[in-house]
């Protein structure tokens, strides 16, 4: 799989299912993920153990994806996410850096005006 959406929308197939082995298969050893905080999570061992325990926890969490855009090998995702936890329910940006076929990056950023300019989206 070598068009970057097409391994985005796996990728969220596997959130959406919580299928860890594929989000592992997916990711990159160095892979990098960073949450709508700032927080940086390096590392595919780490990773691993966050989208487990963080399914544990949120286990209702989908993310709903409405455009995506291709710039190179980075994907820029609009969209929003459901959860009963109230922080993690609502609209949401993420961005993807694909390498050979697997996410490098995924970041996750509040919906916001500066976050859209900040990335130059539209809407």
């Amino acid at each position: 799989m070598n068009d970057p959406e097409q391994v985005v929308l796996a990728f969220n197939d596997c959130i959406n299912t919580q299928d860890i082995a594929g989000l592992s298969a997916l990711m990159t050893n160095d892979h990098t993920f960073i949450d709508s905080s700032n927080e940086v999570h390096q590392g595919k061992a780490m990773m691993v153990a966050g989208w487990t325990e963080f399914f544990h926890r949120y286990p209702d969490y989908r993310n709903h994806f409405t455009r995506l855009e291709t710039r190179g090998n980075l994907v820029l995702v609009t969209g929003y996410s459901t959860c009963a936890y109230d922080p993690l329910d609502g609209p949401a940006i993420w961005t993807a850096k694909v390498e050979t076929g697997r996410i490098a990056e995924w970041r996750v950023y509040l919906d916001t005006a500066e976050n859209r300019a900040r990335l130059n989206l539209s809407g």
